[in-house]
């Protein structure tokens, strides 16, 4: 079985990992279709409360693996070229962006193309002072995927997400905080220390109020005020009915601090 793309699990917090170092962590088949499968996984685990998604070596994920696709480039294997994106791509983008509790994205190095878009399905993107972004698509005359068309322009609005997009370049650790494509920024050293630290206290949380919250944001992005209240509202009936919220309660009244079980 290929190592390419881990999976650990512990008190909570799901850890996925891009493993091929030497590949700066490119995407290749095999690749992408353990990616995929291991996050939808992970949203299904009800052992897992909270994910992560990191890389190993100096990249967090350069995107597509291009030796790969100058390989089928070159054979004319257009099947295989462009059937990527809806079977592999976009999957792991609703993946990450429908998943049902938190995801934080351990940005350690490049997120360059596909990389980039993964990082921004996540709820908090981690950087390391040494991390950076480059959207790369047009650089190499592709459109853009892995849902980055959605979830850019929400952070930093439409004329700014089009201009990086026309003209890839590195946006550099400190740029993407005060742009807001960081929630925050970690010396190199400090990063898994703050990123365990928030997988923490996410995963100590009340799992389903965040999953709906998620979802509400998500939902309220398209749909109008009136069609987002009325989903506000099964949320919140959803949630009333969970033992967390009835302990909150109880902890509520008694003084004391709860404890959340993601139930």
């Amino acid at each position: 079985m290929s190592d390419s793309v881990t999976y650990d699990v512990s008190e909570g917090v799901a850890t996925i990992t891009l493993n091929r170092p030497d590949a700066m962590n490119a995407l290749d088949i095999a690749t992408k279709v353990l990616l995929r499968d291991t996050i939808q996984a992970a949203a299904e685990d009800d052992a897992v409360r909270v994910v992560v998604l990191t890389g190993t070596g100096r990249a967090f994920c350069v995107g597509q693996d291009l030796k790969e696709h100058i390989g089928l480039l070159q054979a004319n294997d257009t099947e295989a070229l462009w059937s990527t994106v809806p079977d592999h791509y976009a999957p792991i983008a609703l993946a990450l962006a429908e998943m049902p509790k938190p995801v934080i994205a351990a940005v350690n190095g490049v997120a360059a193309g596909a990389g980039a878009s993964m990082a921004f399905a996540c709820d908090f993107r981690i950087l390391s002072e040494t991390a950076g972004f480059n959207f790369a698509f047009t650089g190499i005359a592709l459109s853009c995927d892995t849902g980055i068309s959605w979830t850019l322009p929400r952070l930093i609005g439409q004329a700014r997400a089009i201009e990086l997009l026309y003209f890839p370049r590195t946006i550099k650790s400190a740029e993407a905080l005060e742009l807001g494509l960081a929630s925050s920024v970690v010396p190199a050293e400090g990063l898994e220390a703050a990123v365990t630290d928030l997988a923490a206290k996410l995963a100590a949380g009340p799992t389903v109020a965040y999953a709906s919250v998620r979802q509400s944001v998500a939902y309220a992005a398209s749909h109008t005020l009136a069609e987002s209240l009325a989903f506000e509202a099964s949320k919140m009936q959803l949630t009333g009915g969970t033992e967390d919220h009835k302990n909150a309660v109880a902890s509520f009244v008694a003084k004391e601090k709860p404890t959340f079980t993601g139930r």
